[in-house]
């Protein structure tokens, strides 16, 4: 085993021993370390959204400890080890890559998906479960956000044949939705419009599916940019020596316009 890998397994077995580690580490167990694992992860892609590699080094250290954390915990417990977590990926990475480990062949990259599928479904099949019991969406994690968690939905849907043959009929499914959100809103029922809301963000998930778009790194773009034009706004405005509330609508709207033409080509 590498050195410094070595070294950071015993810092997290002292970190957790009972009496002389610190109080903080032992205390924790799988659960109480959740928020911490999601928000390394995050802090990750923050890094490399913002091409700051030597955070992006500092970052993945931080998620390396969250997944040496939890090996400790499990050794602790009987349960696995760190080096049993990395046989683990060694052996699964293998196994989905035939045709670089062993002599499989794949022509186009529609046949490599759909025997990494193939192999994605034996495994979940050998977790205790038998095919009548399997279905093609287990195994999709319940706490992924909504858009990927809906897109991933998808995906096991449509290798399965339950989708659309091309986008045109997913723009149309996108207006009908859209169509009955407004009659939802004029029944007042607010249970039902938020229903049909989510009927929309599902039909638009399938539409950037079949564009080839990433629904959610869309969304963050699209948030991350809304986010530049409204400071922008923000610094015209106070600049001017008024505050956002002090403006009409109208006003807000012009400088929204100008924010659009000024930051147009910036990243």
């Amino acid at each position: 085993m590498l050195k410094h890998t070595q070294n950071l397994l015993d810092i997290m077995a002292r970190l957790r021993h009972p009496e002389e580690g610190c109080a903080w580490d032992v205390k924790q167990d799988f659960t109480s370390l959740i928020p911490y694992l999601i928000e390394e992860a995050y802090e990750v892609v923050d890094a490399i959204e913002r091409n700051d590699y030597d955070d992006l080094r500092s970052e993945l250290g931080d998620l390396l400890l969250q997944v040496v954390f939890h090996s400790q915990i499990a050794e602790e417990r009987g349960l696995f080890n760190f080096e049993q977590v990395s046989a683990g990926i060694c052996d699964k990475l293998v196994r989905r890559h035939p045709h670089v480990f062993s002599d499989a062949v794949f022509n186009t990259d529609e046949e490599r998906h759909q025997a990494w599928e193939q192999e994605k479904a034996m495994e979940r099949l050998k977790k205790n479960k038998t095919a009548e019991q399997e279905s093609v969406l287990s195994g999709v994690a319940r706490n992924l956000p909504a858009l990927i968690e809906c897109e991933k939905i998808q995906d096991r849907a449509a290798h399965h044949g339950f989708d659309w043959p091309d986008v045109l009929p997913v723009f149309d499914k996108v207006m009908e939705e859209l169509d009955e959100v407004k009659e939802a809103w004029e029944s007042g029922d607010q249970a039902h419009i938020q229903e049909e809301i989510g009927d929309l963000l599902l039909v638009v998930v399938n539409l950037a599916r079949h564009l080839n778009v990433n629904a959610e790194v869309a969304l963050r773009e699209s948030t991350k940019k809304f986010s530049r034009r409204f400071q922008h706004i923000e610094q015209q405005v106070e600049a001017s020596g008024l505050n956002l509330k002090d403006c009409e609508l109208a006003e807000l709207d012009v400088l929204w316009n100008q924010a659009k033409q000024a930051l147009k080509n910036k990243p």
